[in-house]
């Protein structure tokens, strides 16, 4: 969006003058207030398949849209063959981010063509390019989350989308999860005196700070898209961390997390 030429029409403006102008104005534009949530990151046995489902995280993504305005992560730890039910805790964590900030649609990641849920019914699903495994355990979930979505929408006035990884909040969401699933697991590593096997989110490189943990995509275009977390507890310094890449996944890294003698 660019108001220069209207600015220029009417008044002359220096290069400083038309910055502080375009500021102004482009400040007092409404734009598009996005919470998303995600889970990712799983804990892996010795032949690299996922046991568990490490953290989940709410996300309120602003412009320019590359990273999180406001986070709330929680670590889930639930059974990889339920991942499904993860969908759920990921509208609760919507609906709690809900009731401290503001914004005017929910996305989930859920591929069902960006449709509403409060709109999804059982019948649409035969009608839905979807396993018949998927579609089992949307039909065992559907109840759960149409009632939050309707109690988002009661509430709050905004619609709650199935449009999955089509969302760059949603994907936002996934790098916030999984580089909070990089602190749990060094913890969950630290307190039980074992070495850890984490799988993070697909083609997504983790860079450690002093204060925490980056974790940027490697999806072409999506260079600059990252999620954080803040190591709060200071344990990526009881930890060694050696970054591997998945043999039996293309475009997945994994984190061998060892605690320090």
């Amino acid at each position: 969006m660019y108001f220069g030429n209207a600015f220029e029409g009417s008044i002359r403006l220096n290069s400083k003058d038309k910055f502080y102008c375009l500021f102004y104005v482009l400040d007092k534009v409404e734009y598009l207030k996005i919470i998303a949530a995600d889970s990712s990151s799983a804990i892996l046995n010795d032949k690299f398949e996922p046991l568990t489902i490490v953290a989940a995280a709410a996300v309120l993504v602003n412009p320019p849209y590359r990273e999180p305005s406001v986070c709330l992560a929680k670590p889930i730890f639930i059974d990889a063959e339920s991942g499904h039910e993860a969908v759920i805790r990921e509208a609760e964590l919507c609906k709690e981010l809900l009731g401290r900030v503001k914004a005017d649609v929910v996305h989930l990641d859920m591929s069902l063509g960006a449709v509403s849920l409060e709109e999804l019914s059982p019948i649409q699903f035969s009608n839905m390019k979807v396993s018949s495994k998927a579609r089992h355990h949307l039909l065992r979930i559907l109840p759960k989350l149409r009632k939050i979505s309707g109690e988002i929408t009661q509430k709050y006035r905004i619609e709650v989308l199935a449009i999955g990884k089509e969302s760059i909040p949603v994907r936002i969401a996934e790098l916030t999860s999984g580089a909070h699933a990089i602190i749990y697991t060094c913890e969950k590593a630290t307190e039980e005196k074992k070495t850890l096997m984490l799988g993070l989110p697909s083609k997504c490189q983790p860079r450690l700070t002093e204060k925490g943990v980056y974790l940027y995509s490697l999806i072409g275009a999506e260079h600059d898209v990252r999620g954080y977390a803040e190591d709060e507890k200071g344990v990526l310094k009881k930890v060694n961390i050696i970054e591997m890449l998945n043999p039996t996944a293309r475009g997945f890294r994994v984190l061998k997390i060892t605690p320090k003698v």
